[in-house]
């Protein structure tokens, strides 16, 4: 069976690549395919409880069945080339976005308001200058795109209907950010304060555990990898 394999973040520097197409015995599940690549990348097999695997752009467990035309990716822990229009989704006035361009926080806001909101709660991510002491001089982001921005409509949706609120927005950029710059966006319009905190903060909160987004922190003296974590409900490759 022919299959594509996908890595990202620190994993396609491991591999040297960030796509290959590859041939597999018939029967072969998830776990055996990434067995495959942990003898020829033995670095692979060292990370295997921190790597999940998406199939066709859905998490999914190691024992699942390869079938023929698979896309599989391998993602490293969250940590949280486009076209001129972002890639982007909007469905019942919510709205989720990647962009290589800075943030419009207003603009955001103005595609929400419908005149039922009392409260509309932002939460921005930025870049700081430092970590743990460390001064740092900008971050690199890149993600799964379509894996990503599907992900973060569900997210939305769900958060939508466990509190009640009217709408959410999500917007991540990618690409090289400097110090000072926003990184990530949610939004929430809601009829009352405290259903928009609560569900913006849960938004920011799931969507820096399972969202796959990586970003590449740069130092004055080395750059690296910023390892996070999945979240508990997301099975691992090992």
């Amino acid at each position: 069976m022919r299959a594509s394999v996908l890595f990202f973040g620190m994993l396609r520097d491991i591999v040297g690549m960030s796509r290959e197409e590859a041939e597999f015995p018939e029967g072969a599940d998830l776990h055996s395919v990434f067995a495959a690549y942990a003898a020829r990348f033995p670095r692979l097999g060292d990370l295997a409880r921190s790597i999940v695997v998406a199939r066709n752009q859905e998490f999914a467990d190691p024992a699942t069945k390869l079938a023929e035309g698979d896309e599989v990716a391998f993602l490293p822990p969250v940590s949280g080339g486009c076209d001129a229009r972002d890639p982007e989704i909007r469905e019942a006035g919510h709205y989720f976005a990647l962009t290589r361009r800075p943030i419009d926080i207003r603009a955001v806001i103005e595609r929400l308001l419908s005149g039922a909101e009392g409260a509309v709660v932002t939460f921005e991510g930025t870049v700081r200058n430092h970590t743990k002491g460390r001064p740092t001089r900008c971050l690199d982001y890149e993600c799964y795109e379509s894996m990503a921005l599907k992900m973060m409509a569900r997210i939305g949706r769900e958060i939508a209907a466990a509190h009640q609120v009217e709408r959410v927005a999500m917007v991540h950029r990618l690409g090289r950010l400097l110090i000072g710059e926003t990184s990530v966006a949610v939004i929430v319009t809601a009829p009352h304060r405290r259903a928009a905190f609560e569900a913006a903060l849960e938004g920011i909160d799931r969507l820096k555990k399972v969202v796959p987004i990586w970003k590449k922190e740069h130092f004055v003296d080395g750059e690296v990898w910023v390892e996070g974590e999945w979240d508990e409900h997301v099975r691992s490759a090992g």
